[in-house]
Parts: C-alpha cells; structure tokens; sequence
C-alpha cells in the first residue's frame, strides 16, 4: 500500500546549507533501495518534505526524521494512502523555498514568505504539486 506524508520541520544547525546537503546525500543514497520518492523543500531555516512510498518504509523514515538531530520542531502536515505517486520521478527533489516567486507563494499564504507552519497540509501539498507542474524542483533521480 502507497502513502504520502508531508511535514515541517526548522533546522538545527544554521549552516542550512550544509544540513541540506547532508540530507540530500543521505535520502537519495536510501530512498531508491527502499522505494521512498519525495521532495524537500527548504527555506529560512524550515524544511517541508513530501515522502512517498509503502507504508511501512515510509512510517519508518519518518520516525527516524522525528529522531534526527538536524530537526527541531517536526509536525506532522497530511498523510494518506495514495494510488499513485505524485512525485515519482525523484529519489528526493528540492526546492529552495526563499527563491519561489512571490505570485505563487501568494496564491497559498496571507504573507510573501511561505510559512508551512502557518497553513494546512492540504495547502503546502498543493503548493509543492504547483512548483512540480512549473519545473520548479530540481534534483531528479
């Protein structure tokens, strides 16, 4: 059975940059052996991560994410059984979320800056297929 989970999270560390890479390298070199695609999105210091896969795989990872010492403050947005993967087509895209234009990040928030904290999983999830749908997310495979 596929799902897909969404959460935020802030980083710990405020090298983001590095945190993120470290991220990125440890997702893509686990994520294909275990059937896990997804998207990280990352921006301020915040994280918004959509994973898809089995059930099982995917309930484990984000255990291990609650327990990882590069995030603080992990909510859980949304998470449903799916009969198809949205995004397929990474390992583990990304997005910087301080580089989106202002219009989209209008279309889903009260503020220019887009503050996962602040709208419903339903919201950020929409957003993330908006900026798959424009090319926004780099990284494939």
């Amino acid at each position: 059975m596929l799902v897909r989970l969404l959460y935020v999270s802030r980083a710990v560390e405020k090298d983001s940059a590095k945190v993120i890479e470290s991220i990125l390298e440890a997702s893509r070199s686990h994520n294909m052996g275990n059937g896990i695609t997804g998207v990280l999105c990352y921006g301020g210091g915040v994280f918004l991560q959509a994973i898809e896969g089995g059930r099982g795989a995917v309930n484990v990872l984000y255990n291990h994410i609650v327990a990882d010492p590069r995030h603080t403050d992990v909510e859980l947005l949304h998470y449903e059984e799916i009969s198809e993967r949205r995004f397929g087509g990474w390992t583990m895209g990304q997005v910087n979320l301080s580089k989106l234009n202002t219009s989209i990040v209008l279309k889903y928030s009260e503020r220019p800056e887009f503050d996962p904290y602040a709208v419903s999983g339903r919201v950020s999830l929409a957003l993330l297929e908006e900026l798959m749908a424009t090319a926004s997310i780099i990284g494939r495979a």
